[in-house]
């Protein structure tokens, strides 16, 4: 049997990278799924590549009413919401040391990283608790763990936030099945990371020096952790920082 066999899952920030894979593996697994994300484009070629039953939503996740028409559009389509990937997440060129940091930088990544979260959580849930339960996963970061010197202190701390709600998250619904968990990838092979260390060598060598597996993560390799948070093989987990990062997190000195 399918994984996720007759589950619906919203999952945001689906049209490209890690939301693009999340999406068709969980329609592999068997799960009904809301592909949503701000560019209406790209949500269609994801839905083009899924295997199963999916469709595509325009949805900004910084918008209250926005979010709230993702909600309803899903348990209308569906019959109901059982999973909330909140994947959808910024992280611009200006987003600096906090020396550099403009507001306006610092409010555009705290409005989606953080806003998004908080908004798809408020308006998702109480679909899972209609259905008697489900699974939430907040895509938060290592970042969250661990410090920088090569800081990025609005997207930082908007994952840091992520990882607060989570908790309280999890605390307030757990004996109403509902689990909430933070996915926190390590970095991760993407078009946007390869083009900045394309462009700095010497920066790829200085980051690698602290991965222990001296590698970038695959996407799929992070979406499996999200599979198994949104299955019930992952029933007795919840308020987790699950933690998918090659074991960056828990180095001192890595291998030379």
């Amino acid at each position: 049997m399918a994984r996720l066999d007759g589950k619906v899952c919203v999952i945001t920030g689906a049209g490209g990278g890690m939301g693009r894979d999340a999406a068709i593996l969980f329609t592999e697994e068997g799960a009904k799924v809301c592909v949503a994300d701000v560019n209406e484009e790209a949500a269609q070629e994801t839905v083009a590549q899924c295997q199963g039953d999916a469709f595509a939503i325009t949805a900004n996740v910084a918008d209250e009413k926005s979010v709230a028409t993702m909600m309803r559009a899903t348990a209308e389509r569906f019959g109901g919401i059982d999973v909330l990937y909140n994947n959808a997440g910024i992280s611009p060129d200006d987003d600096a040391s906090v020396l550099d940091t403009s507001v306006e930088a610092w409010d555009r990544v705290q409005a989606v990283n953080t806003r998004g979260v908080f908004l798809c959580c408020k308006h998702g849930i109480p679909y899972l608790l209609e259905r008697g339960g489900g699974s939430v996963i907040n895509v938060a970061s290592f970042v969250a763990i661990v410090g920088a010197a090569t800081s990025q202190i609005s997207y930082t701390a908007s994952k840091g936030a992520v990882l607060s709600m989570t908790r309280e998250l999890a605390v307030q619904f757990a004996r109403e099945n509902v689990r909430v968990n933070a996915l926190c990838p390590g970095p991760v092979e993407t078009p946007l990371l390869l083009n900045i260390f394309g462009a700095d060598p010497a920066a790829l060598e200085r980051r690698r020096t602290h991965w222990p597996t001296g590698r970038l993560a695959k996407p799929r390799e992070i979406v499996n952790g999200a599979l198994f948070l949104a299955s019930d093989e992952s029933s007795y987990v919840t308020g987790a920082t699950f933690l998918v990062d090659g074991g960056l997190t828990a180095a001192y000195v890595t291998p030379a």
